[in-house]
């Protein structure tokens, strides 16, 4: 894997090609809004029907993950679960998969908006950590943030290619915060050219756009 390293506060981190940021100093895995239970909750209130296979996707993704960086602390930065419905139906699916992974090592669950109450999945259950330079939590501020690594807006990019244009999600980084993709398998996204995303990063931010190989560009605007 091609991960794509980067310094943020002083933190050596990487991209990693999946939308997780791995900080090998620390230890620690970080990945945001797995929206696990997304079809559940859309058949519950009678949405369309999506193949039910996406927490399995997801848990593929992320235990891949550890089981390649090793961390001795994993954070899920809020919007694991697509609402506490779809936690309670999926959970015990899920602790029995992550149980293996979450044995010796610290687990975090930062609440989001979709999941804003703890989940009976083991692991701490927090609203934000603040760990050495950087403070992790579901949603950015609007101003003030320092060391800042949230989710929540699920950033995509369109980048224009000879003959068209490619979109691929990505994770946007400036000086004082990191927003980073949505990890789950049903989650699309929002252009980082939106005013929800342009508002909040500086005129020198970054879009690290993800695949088998992340890039790293002027965020789109």
């Amino acid at each position: 894997m091609n991960d794509l390293p980067f310094t943020f506060r002083g933190a050596a981190l990487a991209a990693l090609p999946s939308g997780a940021l791995h900080w090998r100093d620390e230890g620690v895995l970080i990945v945001s809004d797995l929206h696990m239970g997304k079809s559940e909750r859309m058949a519950r209130r009678g949405g369309p029907m999506l193949p039910p296979y996406e927490v399995v996707e997801t848990l593929d993704r992320l235990l891949a993950d550890v089981a390649r960086t090793t961390p001795r602390t994993v954070i899920c930065l809020g919007d694991s679960f697509d609402d506490l419905a779809a936690a309670r139906a999926t959970g015990s699916a899920v602790a029995e998969r992550l149980a293996p992974a979450m044995a010796g090592r610290r687990w975090i669950w930062i609440e989001g908006n979709h999941d804003p109450g703890p989940v009976d999945i083991g692991g701490e259950h927090l609203a934000e950590l603040a760990l050495g330079p950087l403070v992790f939590r579901h949603i950015a501020t609007p101003s003030g943030a320092a060391g800042e690594v949230s989710g929540h807006y699920h950033p995509k990019a369109r980048v224009p290619v000879r003959g068209g244009a490619i979109t691929r999600r990505c994770l946007l980084v400036d000086a004082q915060r990191i927003i980073l993709p949505a990890y789950g398998t049903y989650t699309g996204g929002l252009f980082c050219h939106q005013p929800e995303l342009s508002a909040l990063m500086a005129e020198n931010a970054q879009a690290i756009l993800l695949g088998p190989s992340p890039v790293a560009l002027p965020m789109p605007r």
